[in-house]
């Protein structure tokens, strides 16, 4: 498996800075009134914050997503690696089946390997509501943002809607997947992942019977 390069994150993403806790464990939510846009970063709750042991051995790492609204994208970091989830809502799922979104794509199929078995449909998650990808773009390693809504000019041309990276301009749908044309080959990595509640995601572990291996995908 090729590692991300060391142009934007992927360098910071194997050895993050030395800090306060909240560098181990962090949260950046990205809220839409109306799903319009403003954004806010703020420290992850500490009583679900793992010990640096933990995120050194890329033990598994739970996640409250009770508190999630619809349309916001929330970051933890799992393998000093940035996990992207997002609260998709009905509307924004429906436009992942649109003809017209499917042809711009790549790799809608998920026919090159970057994601576990349970997480290879045309949503590329468990839970079709919460997309849960590795944050790291498969160009050069640096970090998309999330721009959920379509727009005619932000954060490009005839937006549809997805992760934008800034570095190079690729793009990816609601789903992870890349377009077609844009520095990026791969699709956003899937990571093992389960559901251990309603709401508690649960990042490195697969859930029961399944045996997925992080290092088998094509790119991170």
């Amino acid at each position: 498996m090729s590692q991300a390069s060391s142009s934007g994150l992927g360098e910071s993403a194997e050895k993050p800075p030395e800090g306060s806790r909240r560098d181990f464990l962090f949260i950046a939510t990205t809220t839409f009134a109306g799903f319009g846009a403003a954004a806010a970063v703020v420290p992850f709750f500490s009583q679900m914050e793992p010990d640096a042991s933990t995120i050194a051995a890329g033990g598994p790492v739970d996640i409250d997503l009770k508190t999630t609204a619809p349309g916001q994208n929330i970051v933890a970091l799992w393998r000093r690696r940035p996990i992207y989830i997002l609260r998709r809502p009905p509307d924004l799922l429906a436009s992942l089946r649109s003809p017209q979104l499917i042809d711009l794509l790549a790799d809608p199929g998920c026919n090159v390997w970057q994601q576990p078995p349970y997480a290879a449909n045309w949503h590329r998650s468990i839970k079709p509501e919460f997309l849960v990808v590795v944050g790291i773009c498969t160009h050069l390693g640096c970090l998309p943002k999330c721009f959920p809504n379509a727009s005619p000019t932000v954060p490009v041309a005839a937006w549809p809607g997805g992760y934008f990276c800034p570095c190079h301009g690729s793009k990816y749908d609601l789903a992870g997947r890349v377009f077609k044309g844009v520095p990026a080959p791969y699709n956003l990595p899937v990571p093992p992942y389960r559901f251990v509640s309603d709401t508690i995601v649960r990042i490195g572990e697969n859930p029961s019977g399944e045996k997925f291996d992080f290092d088998s995908i094509v790119q991170i």
